[in-house]
């Protein structure tokens, strides 16, 4: 029986959500959608909320969702012996037909590992009988690499949901068991079945070769929705407990046409999509009718014809990811300080040169006169930057601290937040061949921003933990090899440790430099760009230095 505690916290969770979904599981196919991280992450992704309104939307199947408890909880599931249980009905996972996962960051691999064991679930493909659930894997991380945590799952699909879900759901609902809904899969573009495929490998650890097996395509060609049309990422529930609480959010666009060569969600949700305004205002007018909060989604809003008008509505009060350096962004300042007590600028790199260097856009001008706008209208301002990047010296990390001096002392008002993240080098970028830099440099780096700043007024200076940003890499870059270095981390060994039980190296993965005759682990997926491409990108990037 499961624990009474936990049941009246999923209960009070659902007390507060605005447009929750309840079906009679009876004659459906059974599908409980996980996300990896905390009810509060998982909520706050349009993604997840997206698919879970489509397939509820889809005659014959039935979608609830569950998310990774939080440690009190874990350790109440544990204590009573509680198998996971989906939010709406409380029937343990193992109940369900098909258990799919939405992953969004590498981080989030051994989160995975960690709902299978709570939900009693085997790890492998390999282990489970025809009675348990089918594992499925989407989300970006599912099209970019899925290649080390490939081993625990059935189907992992290639490419945004809107071009996927429906053949997909087609060929569930008529197929009878697991097996043959495998079989009927075989081929289908989008639909990757990691057992149908065996890695070879070189002495030095390099990948020799992949075999497709049983009829399966060698490459896998990335699905997606290939106009605003086919857009479908609705969300369906309102609630407090996210981070854009009780917000509606809306996405503006698809895509991004900057092309930042360190950014992967650039680069795999290309080419570019937008729906147009006249759609955006209908969903607008919505929000408007329902005084629901709204928030708009989009990779570079500055970019988005009519962003203008869109934001001088009255109607609803907008929440918008950060802005873009620019003469776009300082016009949208009047509407936007109306309703913003802070805004954000990427600016990613310290100098001129190091951000030519990673195809960054913007100048130091672009990011002084945005920031000064933004503070004289009093309106705080949070920095992102990165270190340890590509061909970034000592001097260019000092660089960044002297730009925000540099804010500073143009305009008192305000106070300024500066966070600063570790590069980790992404697939399908044209730094997918280059080497993470070492932790002792980048160390060294934070503390020199770090002291930099330490006595400047009305500047926070915060920065991510490089432990997890070298973890991030090494899932980023893995192949399958990782899984037995998860499956350690499940028991709870540190990423470190895991590694090195599984006879694995973390330096071959995140500090090799990586060349054109290297047969990367994504290299099967058709994501629109070729290596050859990517790695003339690099070059070219390389020749600028």
């Amino acid at each position: 029986m499961a624990s009474k505690k936990l049941l009246n916290r999923a209960d009070a969770l659902l007390h507060k959500e605005k447009g929750t979904i309840c079906k009679h599981p009876g004659g459906n196919l059974n599908i409980c959608l996980v996300y990896p991280n905390t009810y509060y992450v998982g909520m706050s992704n349009l993604g997840f909320q997206g698919v879970y309104s489509m397939l509820n939307s889809m005659p014959g199947v039935l979608c609830e969702r569950a998310f990774l408890p939080g440690p009190e909880d874990i350790a109440e599931y544990e204590r009573t012996g509680t198998g996971l249980f989906a939010l709406e009905s409380k029937r343990p996972l193992r109940d369900f037909d098909m258990i799919a996962f939405s992953c969004s960051f590498e981080n989030d691999y051994p989160n995975i590992l960690q709902v299978l064991k709570l939900a009693n679930i085997p790890f492998l493909s390999s282990e489970r009988t025809h009675g348990e659930p089918l594992l499925a894997l989407g989300g970006v991380i599912a099209f970019s690499n899925p290649e080390p945590i490939a081993d625990f799952f059935d189907i992992v699909f290639i490419g945004e949901a809107e071009g996927l879900l429906p053949p997909f759901i087609e060929r569930a609902l008529r197929a009878k068991g697991k097996g043959e809904l495998l079989e009927d899969l075989l081929g289908v573009e989008g639909v990757y079945l990691p057992r149908n495929y065996r890695i070879e490998y070189l002495p030095d650890g390099r990948i020799a070769k992949r075999v497709a097996l049983h009829g399966a395509p060698e490459r896998v060609r990335r699905m997606y929705a290939a106009s605003w049309r086919e857009f479908r990422m609705r969300q369906e529930i309102i609630t407090p407990e996210t981070e854009f609480s009780n917000m509606r959010l809306i996405e503006l666009m698809r895509g991004c046409p900057w092309n930042c060569a360190f950014c992967l969600t650039g680069q795999v949700y290309n080419p570019p999509r937008r729906k147009p305004p006249e759609v955006i205002r209908k969903e607008l007018a919505e929000a408007a009718a329902e005084g629901t909060r709204l928030g708009l989604i989009g990779p570079s809003i500055s970019d988005y014809p009519g962003i203008g008008e869109l934001l001088g509505s009255e109607d609803v009060e907008f929440s918008i990811t950060s802005l873009r350096a620019g003469e776009r962004s300082v016009k949208l300042l009047p509407a936007l300080s109306k309703k913003h007590r802070s805004l954000s600028i990427a600016a990613e790199a310290g100098t001129d040169r190091l951000r030519k260097l990673i195809n960054k856009k913007i100048t130091e001008e672009d990011i002084l006169s945005t920031s000064r706008e933004i503070l004289e209208r009093g309106i705080n301002l949070r920095l992102y930057f990165m270190t340890g990047l590509p061909w970034e010296t000592d001097e260019d990390a000092l660089a960044i601290p002297a730009l925000v001096k540099k804010i500073r002392s143009s305009c008192p008002r305000g106070r300024i937040t500066l966070t600063v993240s570790t590069f980790v080098p992404k697939p399908f970028t044209p730094f997918e061949w280059h080497p993470m830099e070492k932790p002792g440099v980048v160390k060294n780096r934070l503390k020199l921003i770090k002291n930099s700043l330490k006595d400047e007024k009305g500047v926070s200076v915060f920065h991510d933990v490089p432990k997890y940003a070298y973890m991030q890499g090494v899932f980023a870059m893995g192949d399958r090899r990782l899984s037995g270095a998860l499956s350690r981390m499940a028991s709870g060994a540190d990423y470190r440790s895991a590694l090195k039980e599984s006879g694995l190296d973390e330096g071959f993965y995140i500090f090799r430099k990586r060349g054109p005759e290297d047969i990367l682990p994504w290299d099967f997926i058709e994501a629109g760009i070729s290596g050859a491409a990517l790695w003339e990108s690099y070059r070219g990037l390389q020749s600028l230095e």
